[in-house]
């Protein structure tokens, strides 16, 4: 039971580290994301984001962190780390509430 116990709090305390950085959101990714501008899948928009999501959660930090098309290397979040990248575009990629 104990480990029963410890393996749902592991999965709780997953979920909660991968809540976004809405500061990060909102000085970075906001900017392209929120609107479309220059093609960025908006934030919320399933059908965008699913052929991206297809390519694998290291392939789009990779891109983050290169820069794909216009957006530009590290999307202009130079504090964001791997984990960060992965809640943004979890956050971004979900449906619009």
């Amino acid at each position: 039971m104990k480990k029963i116990f410890a393996a749902a709090l592991m999965f709780v305390a997953a979920g909660a580290m991968a809540e976004p950085d809405m500061g990060k959101y909102n000085k970075s990714c906001a900017v392209c994301h929120a609107t479309g501008a220059a093609n960025a899948p908006k934030t919320g928009d399933v059908a965008a984001w699913e052929p991206r999501l297809a390519k694998g959660m290291e392939a789009l930090v990779a891109s983050v962190n290169n820069g794909m098309n216009a957006m530009p290397p590290k999307g202009m979040c130079f504090d964001c780390s791997a984990e960060d990248y992965e809640a943004l575009i979890e956050y971004m990629a979900k449906p619009a509430e």
